[in-house]
């Protein structure tokens, strides 16, 4: 059974970092593609930055670019994201996912990190809440 487990959140100031981990339990993650999504309230969840553990592809949506880095740990089965310079308008609860890579690509690597590339067939953690003061 695969299970995805996400740490790291919590509350930071205005221009402080966090970095969030997410611990997978995937017998082949080299074949697959870890996302990253968020889900402010009364919104809808959107793709934050994806990475292929396969080859090391990776997007970053326009509005962390620049303040977010994906990584992946292959050996540990664990992708993080580092968030530097967050704003309050980062303040969401934020998932992480994994869906086979040959599940994954509908046009462009870019193009294909959102929520319909990882459902109804990836996998999805249980979430957690970063909050920034500002």
């Amino acid at each position: 059974e695969v299970q995805l487990v996400e740490s790291g959140g919590g509350l930071v100031q205005a221009g402080g970092s966090l970095r969030l981990s997410c611990a997978a339990s995937i017998f082949d993650f080299d074949d697959y593609v870890i996302g990253w999504f968020r889900q402010a309230p009364g919104k809808e969840r959107e793709g934050v930055s994806c990475i292929s553990s396969r080859d090391g592809s990776t997007y970053l949506a326009d509005s962390v670019k620049g303040r977010f880095t994906i990584s992946s740990d292959n050996a540990k089965k664990t992708v993080y994201l580092q968030m530097n310079s967050l704003k309050s308008e980062d303040t969401a609860v934020y998932y992480c996912a994994a869906v086979s890579v040959v599940l994954f690509l509908n046009g462009s690597f870019r193009e294909s990190c959102r929520v319909a590339s990882f459902s109804p067939m990836g996998y999805w953690g249980q979430g957690t809440q970063v909050t920034v003061s500002s």
